[in-house]
This record gives C-alpha cells, sequence and structure tokens, in this order.
C-alpha cells in the first residue's frame, strides 16, 4: 500500500471526513535533507470532528489519527481542516459572480 493510501485510510478511520484530499507535494522539496525518509503531504479535510474545536485542535486531531506514519512516512504535512459548515459557507462565497 502506497503513502497516501496509509493516509487517507488513517484519516478516514480516525475522522469520517465528508470529503478528504491527500496530495503529496515531495517533488517540490526535492533535495531537501530532512525529507530523505518521509514524504511532504498536503491534506484537505471536511469533519463534523472539527466542530466547536480551534485550529490548533483540529490539527492535533489530525497529526494523532495519522501519527504512526509520522515516523516514516511522512516528513511534513499541510493540514486545511473545516467543518462542514465553513466548507458550504467558503463555496457560496467562490460561487458569486463578481461584483
Amino acid at each position: 500500500m502506497d503513502r497516501m493510501t496509509r493516509i487517507r485510510e488513517a484519516l478516514q478511520g480516525a475522522l469520517t471526513p465528508l470529503s478528504l484530499t491527500v496530495e503529496d507535494d515531495s517533488a517540490a522539496h526535492a533535495g531537501h535533507a530532512g525529507a530523505r525518509e518521509g514524504g511532504h503531504f498536503r491534506v484537505t479535510l471536511v469533519s463534523a470532528a472539527f466542530r466547536g474545536r480551534s485550529a490548533l485542535e483540529r490539527h492535533r486531531l489530525v497529526y494523532a489519527a495519522v501519527a504512526e506514519l509520522m515516523q516514516g512516512d511522512i516528513h511534513a504535512l499541510n493540514i486545511t481542516a473545516r467543518t462542514p459548515e465553513e466548507s458550504v459557507r467558503l463555496s457560496t462565497l467562490t460561487d458569486r459572480e463578481p461584483v
């Protein structure tokens, strides 16, 4: 199983996201000494588990879900974590016609 699949499965199992994207940004960090063992990933999640939680708490939930993978598969993780309500509000704002 590849790294992205393991990340996806860990996040789905722990946070039951309504939407989840996992992107591999490792190529942008080629040559970075710390990235030899693990990759650089960008995750965007929408989950009810984030309701009522600060950004720091949300990131802690994500890191807890992938903790085992941080030992070698993941070197760096860029996280965007939103509630379903935040996701709807943002999509409504981006769907508006320019004024």
